[in-house]
């Protein structure tokens, strides 16, 4: 509860926590608009590949004229401005950057940037979590050995869910389960940039379609990107993928701790000690009242009759038995709070979430029958969609992580609903993610000894 405390301490020694922003989408337009106004912290530069997309978000999220330019890191130090640059390895390299957010979304640019910001001595705020997923727990580990912070994005929602887990666990109790509400229904994972707009008109006004990715939406849609985030919360927290991933089951926000328990209590997961994500929408189609379409939750167990009473005199949204019992949060605010994981970073020397562990992997799966000599074209796109996978079954049938397959050509034709391997297609073995990747499989091994779940 100090961190605007420790803010102002640097504010009025001026000294601010300097910040390099990577990547100019929307979750780092959001962390611009409040980076301005947080007392204590300068965001110093922001790279893009596309500057003048870079110059028109930091308009947009209200830094005036003047406050950002084409000039030098030393007058942006100086001035208190934000230089506007293509060039983010100058910005890793700047001795005066504290902390570099990496929000591009993209993998290997992600592993590289990280591994960069690590030999000079940065620390480093992941917002790319489908980099995490791909190699996030080397990564941490590498960090840790480099006495810099590797951490997950506070605002969204792997970072939320990792607090849900530590405060259950800090207070005494035993989780059960974490995760998400999302919108599903069987058939998204079939859906590709060209018909997702079936889905998103129904729930979603986008006036202007070429405002937004149809890719990138896509992946929210077809299940990759609850696949990776739930991957970063294992791989972070102890908790376990289901034997066949996440099943989304309809909830309200106040059935929780009813739908996620055991099924040997009533419940629909195969057991205690799991990441699901809960869907808005029945089956049937009808919209789920009251849903966690954009929040996250934790289910905990009481383990004695008093702290069951508690429960219920507490209206802690309890399951029909009482014991079982869960908190929510109704919303992430995106990159509106992502300040709260720079500033624990560079002030408290602590992570809001970082991989401790290689549990949880997400596989690509065929989502329709593909031939040999297709091009995959990775995350959101029309050939494969994410699958959240235990780690240990990846590595065993030598299985590809999402995160990698883009741009690789299919060797053989593949069944839709076929988990992909390595083997299947023609990867190019120095490619510097893909060298990462198979260092971290190296590095964990089939057991991930020194990583056992902690429930």
């Amino acid at each position: 509860m100090n961190l605007h405390t420790k803010l102002l301490e640097r504010e009025a020694a001026g000294r601010p926590v300097t910040v390099a922003l990577i990547g100019a989408g929307k979750f780092g337009t959001m962390f611009m608009a409040q980076a301005r106004l947080t007392q204590g912290m300068h965001l110093v530069a922001v790279a893009d590949l596309n500057v003048e997309r870079a110059r028109s978000q930091l308009k947009t999220a209200g830094w005036p004229d003047g406050m950002y330019s084409a000039g030098s890191l030393a007058d942006a130090h100086k001035k208190r401005s934000a230089l506007v640059t293509d060039n983010a390895d100058a910005l890793i390299a700047d001795p005066n950057i504290e902390v570099i957010v990496e929000a591009t979304g993209v993998p290997g640019a992600g592993i590289h940037h990280a591994i960069s910001a690590m030999g000079n001595g940065k620390h480093i705020v992941m917002v790319n979590v489908e980099a995490d997923a791909v190699a996030g727990p080397l990564l941490a580990r590498r960090a840790k050995a480099a006495g810099v912070v590797y951490s997950l994005a506070w605002g969204d929602q792997p970072a939320l869910i990792c607090e849900h887990v530590d405060w259950a666990r800090a207070a005494g109790f035993r989780v059960i389960c974490a995760g998400k509400g999302t919108r599903y229904e069987p058939h998204y994972h079939k859906s590709n940039p060209d018909n997702v707009w079936d889905i998103l008109d129904k729930y979603l006004t986008i006036s202007d379609r070429k405002s937004i990715n149809p890719k990138m939406f896509n992946s929210f849609v077809d299940g990759t990107k609850s696949g990776i985030e739930m991957t970063a919360v294992c791989n972070a927290t102890g908790l376990l993928p289901q034997s066949n991933g996440l099943s989304f089951p309809p909830a309200t926000r106040f059935e929780l701790a009813e739908i996620c328990k055991p099924k040997s209590d009533g419940g629909t997961l195969e057991k205690a000690g799991v990441t699901e994500v809960t869907s808005s929408v029945y089956r049937d189609g009808r919209d789920v009242p009251h849903h966690l379409a954009l929040g996250t939750y934790v289910v905990f167990e009481g383990d004695t009759d008093y702290a069951r009473r508690c429960f219920k005199e507490y209206a802690m949204l309890p399951d029909r038995t009482g014991k079982y019992a869960a908190l929510y949060r109704p919303v992430h605010m995106i990159g509106l709070e992502l300040g709260i994981s720079v500033a624990s970073a560079a002030l408290r020397n602590e992570p809001t979430g970082a991989p401790n562990g290689f549990r949880s992997d997400v596989v690509a799966t065929a989502k329709r029958d593909l031939k040999a000599r297709e091009m995959l074209d990775g995350e959101g796109g029309f050939c494969v969609w994410g699958k959240q996978t235990a780690a240990d079954l990846s590595l065993k049938d030598e299985l590809l992580p999402v995160g990698l397959a883009h741009n690789v050509k299919l060797k053989r034709d593949i069944a839709e609903g076929q988990s992909l391997r390595w083997s299947d297609v023609d990867y190019d073995p120095n490619d510097s993610a893909v060298k990462v990747r198979r260092e971290m499989e190296a590095a964990f091994g089939r057991r991930n000894v020194g990583a056992e779940p902690v429930l």
